[in-house]
């Protein structure tokens, strides 16, 4: 069983998006991946370093057991990345954990992974959400087969539970 995930970073992600359940996923016996377009430290938006150890052009939706994306600006910017955008639905298509919150659901909007699916995320790209096809639903954390989204860093715990009990059925 594969105990490792896959988290995109870049400069202004939103730190306790990130941070949080990475924590809690390593409490519970997962490690995570930091993977950038450079292997550098990134800033996040409250200035917590992330650094990156692994480059998204290695990166390869086969080595993890899933993919978190956290928010903050971050998500804007590797949207526009093909690469990213790939992996995205190589862990939808395989059946992965998706995990997004906040604005993190930018990328599987652009992934175009998300109708007919019931989602939530921050009400400032809720039209997004639903633009792209999905059912957004104003609940801390939300599950629809393996996407697993949340609105805040307020519903972090029950983001990072939805998380690990999708990983611990698998």
């Amino acid at each position: 069983m594969q105990k490792t995930l896959l988290a995109f970073v870049d400069d202004i992600y939103e730190d306790l998006e990130l941070w949080y359940p990475k924590l809690r996923l390593e409490e519970a016996g997962y490690s995570t991946r930091l993977a950038a377009k450079e292997l550098r430290t990134f800033t996040g938006k409250h200035g917590y370093p992330a650094k990156a150890d692994l480059l998204l052009d290695d990166a390869r939706s086969a080595d993890f057991a899933g993919l978190l994306i956290p928010g903050g600006f971050m998500p804007d910017k590797l949207r526009r990345d093909a690469k990213v955008l790939s992996l995205t639905r190589e862990f939808f298509e395989q059946g992965k954990l998706v995990a997004f919150i906040c604005h993190g659901g930018w990328i599987p909007i652009s992934a175009k992974i998300l109708k007919g699916r019931r989602v939530t995320g921050s009400r400032g790209i809720k039209d997004d959400l639903e633009n792209a096809g999905g059912f957004w639903v104003d609940e801390p954390a939300v599950v629809d087969g393996n996407l697993v989204s949340s609105r805040t860093p307020l519903d972090l715990a029950p983001f990072a539970k939805a998380m690990v009990d999708f990983l611990q059925r698998k």
